[in-house]
């Protein structure tokens, strides 16, 4: 049981109808952090953004690594 109550995906319509839609596409299932952002989609949108700017002057490997060891100094398993 999530903390949050999330859109069920048989009633996402709109916006995170689509975030549903292109997750089930991508991967062949809805994640978790998928459902959460269902309730503010354009905060998703912002992430992504935010996540691009960040990692538009890097290479890949040097931020898999940043974010390896900032989730490792939070204790974060995700």
């Amino acid at each position: 049981m999530s903390f949050f109550e999330t859109i069920p995906p048989d009633e996402a319509d709109g916006e995170a109808g689509q975030l549903y839609a292109a997750d089930l596409e991508k991967k062949g299932y809805i994640s978790n952090y998928t459902r959460l952002f269902s309730l503010r989609p354009e905060v998703l949108t912002a992430w992504r953004n935010l996540q691009g700017a960040i990692r538009r002057n890097m290479r890949l490997r040097r931020y898999e690594l940043a974010t390896f060891a900032a989730a490792l100094e939070m204790n974060c398993t995700y």
